[in-house]
């Protein structure tokens, strides 16, 4: 029997949605849908086929069929169609729950038993609580690197540190795959490490669930990891729908970046570097190194695939190999459905940072994650809905499609509220710094019509770190309060039509961070 979760409340609407479709769905396939909260698209018919080869990122809205979707309710079946073809692909078939999965969740460790046609292994993951009583909500971090777990707890959730090698060990030929992964499924198995990965975490909210909530809460998981643990994180929120927040740091070729940019991005690790120097990526995976063209999916349509739940993209962009010109591209395309779906304000990008160490601890990201927490995971305060693309790696998504961004009917199954109480989707502001120097910096904020209609007038607000001040502001109107800044339109750019843009541009004295807690509403 599936153990079906309630849901935090920015995301009731959506799951909501997914229980409403039985109707809709029996008329399609004859049959009543049965909801599973791990992947909400299961019961899909998902037809024969694959998208023709195309040297752009292909259409997220675009079914095999050739049709595109129109309302809202549409996409789950949509994202049922990427997640086949990435599974096939990329990454490799992610199986179903086992058989069997038991377990134990105590305050300070996780274990993990499964059992299928036989065969069987165990994991631990290790358990490390905020203060108070509890339940918590939880992120778990893969592998220990990178991950700010001081801001995590701190914010109020656990922190899961969960061993990927347990799972699918690096360091083997892929014809000879070891972990507990493996031990169920072969060791030939033609699934890659980045989606044995993810079937460990899925495997961890299992038991979370089975627990009785006395210790970690069901309804609230986050995930996150850097580098190579970066990958498998974005890996997991996207084929997991129970997870809330999914949180990739600097997770380069094979995670975030789009396969068909990084392919042609200089200093980017090539393809053909990710696919062999693990078996990160599914054996399939092998035959587009050189040809990506070819590939039926790329990532800015897994990124999708998170929505409309929590995304935050963290970046690097003065390490090459990283690929954050790439980031940026497929971050930009899946947050194109994400704006679709009414969700735009559910997905950050953040590549602007100073220190350039991989996987080092980012001040930067500090506030915007305990923001994210708050919002997805303890279901307070506003989603961010923040893009701070640095201007060293910044990829121009015009450059990548020849599509278009369809406005859906919202039939009750969009992506919610955008967690500040404005009309849904509305319009989104994403900032881009445009210069820094020793005392300030120059930024600008490109607002975009997120509603599916004509938005008449549009206000930004924007804090302000400790000590800064606005020293300029044009094509646009602003007054400051207590460190923040709320921006207003112009007569002549407040007028925008669906999916319009307006941008204003501002300096600024003092440090140079960038302002946070960026948002968008309009009238």
């Amino acid at each position: 029997m599936r153990f079906h979760r309630p849901r935090p409340r920015w995301a009731a609407a959506a799951a909501a949605a997914v229980l409403s479709l039985a109707a809709v769905l029996s008329s399609q396939t004859g049959a009543a849908a049965q909801a599973d909260p791990e992947d909400g698209g299961a019961d899909c018919a998902v037809a024969p086929g694959r998208p023709a080869s195309t040297a752009l990122l292909p259409d997220p809205f675009t079914r095999l069929d050739g049709t595109r979707i129109t309302r809202t309710s549409e996409w789950r079946c949509r994202r049922a169609e990427i997640r086949e073809l990435a599974e096939t692909a990329v990454y490799g078939q992610k199986p179903p729950k086992p058989g069997s999965v038991t377990g134990t969740v105590s305050r300070t460790g996780i274990t993990v038993n499964v059992s299928h046609q036989g065969r069987s292994a165990s994991f631990t993951a290790s358990v490390d609580l905020p203060g108070g009583t509890g339940p918590f909500p939880a992120v778990v971090v893969l592998g220990g690197t990178g991950a700010d777990t001081a801001t995590i707890k701190s914010s109020g959730a656990a922190v899961i540190n969960l061993d990927p090698y347990a799972i699918g060990r690096e360091g083997t030929p892929r014809s000879n795959k070891q972990g507990a992964f493996y031990t169920l499924y072969g060791s030939s198995s033609s699934t890659g490490l980045l989606m044995a990965w993810s079937w460990g975490v899925s495997r961890v909210i299992d038991v979370i669930e089975q627990s009785g909530g006395g210790v970690l809460r069901a309804d609230a998981t986050g995930v996150t990891g850097c580098s190579r643990f970066g990958k498998g994180a974005f890996v997991a929120g996207a084929f997991d729908e129970r997870v809330d927040l999914t949180m990739p740091i600097e997770s380069g070729t094979g995670g975030v970046p789009a396969f068909r940019s990084a392919a042609r991005e200089s200093g980017a690790q090539p393809l053909s570097s990710a696919y062999s120097e693990q078996p990160w990526l599914g054996d399939a995976f092998g035959s587009y190194t050189g040809n990506p063209a070819a590939l039926p999916v790329d990532t800015h349509q897994i990124v999708a695939m998170v929505a409309p739940r929590g995304l935050f993209i963290m970046e690097n962009p003065h390490v090459d190999w990283l690929g954050a010109t790439s980031g940026s591209v497929a971050a930009r395309g899946g947050a194109e459905v994400y704006r679709a779906l009414g969700a735009g304000q559910n997905i950050s990008y953040w590549s602007d940072v100073q220190d350039g160490t991989h996987c080092a601890s980012r001040s930067e990201w500090s506030g915007p994650l305990r923001q994210h927490i708050q919002r997805f995971l303890l279901g307070s305060g506003s989603a961010p809905g923040v893009f701070r693309v640095s201007p060293r790696e910044s990829g121009d998504l015009s450059a990548w499609r020849t599509w278009q961004t369809p406005t859906l009917t919202d039939d009750g199954t969009g992506g919610g509220d955008n967690g500040g109480g404005d009309p849904v989707g509305a319009c989104a502001a994403d900032f881009t710094a445009v210069n820094t120097w020793s005392g300030g910096y120059q930024g600008e904020v490109e607002v975009r019509n997120t509603s599916g209609g004509a938005l008449n007038g549009w206000t930004v607000t924007m804090d302000l770190a400790s000590g800064q001040s606005i020293a300029s502001l044009w094509n646009g109107r602003h007054t400051t309060g207590g460190g923040t800044v709320t921006v207003t339109n112009t007569p002549w750019n407040g007028a925008l039509a669906a999916d319009g843009t307006a941008t204003f541009g501002f300096t600024a004295t003092g440090s140079a961070a960038a302002p946070t807690g960026i948002g968008c509403s309009s009238p």
